[in-house]
């Protein structure tokens, strides 16, 4: 069964649990990184982000006013998640 999206506030409240800090501090920062990787990718530009893998731009059209980036994403080996149903 797939998983609702990662939001925005979702990915702010993980953070501040794993990080320990004030969301004040974080915010600006992860919002300052999303726009960085939102420019990347309308520059038509790969990531290579470890751990999150490796991101190739496969195309990139136009319909209706709106841009539609078409990515590949590849990550190394995940952890065997077969004993629990939920991964």
């Amino acid at each position: 069964m797939a998983r609702p999206d990662l939001r925005k506030q979702d990915l702010i409240a993980a953070v501040l649990e794993r990080c320990e800090i004030k969301k004040r501090d974080a915010k600006p920062v992860i919002e300052a990184m999303l726009a960085v990787l939102g420019e990347a990718l309308a520059e038509g530009r790969g990531l290579n982000l470890a751990p999150m893998g490796k991101l190739r731009i496969n195309r990139i059209e136009e319909k209706n006013g709106r841009r539609i980036v078409v990515c590949k994403l590849r990550q190394g080996r995940l952890p065997d998640t077969a004993g629990d149903p939920d991964e």
